[in-house]
């Protein structure tokens, strides 16, 4: 069931899973996003680096059953940190829109900086229109960016990278200003032995969507940086029964 309010609006801890592999790589892992109970606000689908240039049969059947589990599907826009023209990203998310009926999409390597915000607006309220404004849209920064990005878009990654550094992390004061479940976080390299701090940094923290992996991340910056995240975690079940309905925050 959608943890997500008929406006997009997060309304309990829950999972946003960022791009698992092709489902004939990760079949279970696709499988287990539409199990009843499991609190999943919304999965990426990432095709072949954007939509594909035809219809992929087996993720418009894994869309198709994402959608009767009531789970929002995004398709994935990489943004190449401001550097993809315009059209191009247009473009991508109408396939996204007609093959695969996505409710949203996730804006991968989003920039940071305020003199890019412009353009990141006129990519979010394009892409809100072409949904007829039901979409939720979500700005992979990565890091916390400059605070008005955070009225581009429905929710913020204001963190993706490493258990080691997530730790230790800072959140920025103007996040206080909005509330719970505004901001998600992607952490790789999570023991289980630190996945209850992990979970109570990220309330701490006032992150409303999460993905926590004992998986192992590479060097970041790079279209595969989410390779850590392509796959479930070998601690999925406690994650699940820790934050899944009826368990107190």
């Amino acid at each position: 069931m959608s943890h997500l309010t008929a406006t997009g609006t997060v309304r309990a801890l829950g999972v946003g899973a960022p791009g698992y592999a092709h489902p004939l790589l990760a079949p279970v892992e696709w499988a287990e996003l539409t199990r009843p109970g499991t609190p999943v606000h919304w999965a990426v689908l990432n095709v072949a680096d954007g939509p594909g240039s035809r219809p992929d049969p087996h993720c418009l059947e894994t869309a198709g059953r994402l959608r009767h589990a009531g789970v929002r599907v995004l398709g994935h826009l990489d943004l190449a940190h401001g550097s993809r023209p315009f059209g191009e990203l247009v473009s991508q998310a109408q396939r996204y829109l007609d093959w695969y009926r996505v409710g949203g999409f996730y804006l991968d390597r989003c920039p940071t900086d305020r003199t890019d915000l412009p353009g990141v607006r006129r990519v979010t309220t394009t892409l809100s229109a072409l949904l007829g404004g039901d979409a939720h849209l979500v700005l992979g920064h990565g890091s916390h960016p400059y605070p008005g990005y955070a009225e581009a878009a429905d929710q913020l990654v204001t963190f993706s990278g490493a258990w080691a550094e997530y730790r230790w992390s800072q959140v920025a004061e103007w996040t206080a200003e909005y509330p719970e479940g505004k901001f998600a976080h992607l952490v790789h390299g999570v023991p289980r032995t630190h996945l209850d701090e992990a979970l109570r940094i990220a309330r701490w923290q006032g992150a409303g969507t999460i993905f926590f992996t004992d998986r192992s991340g590479g060097p970041g910056g790079a279209p595969g940086q989410n390779a850590p995240f392509h796959s479930l975690p070998g601690y999925w079940d406690e994650i699940v029964s820790r934050i899944g309905p009826g368990v107190s925050e």
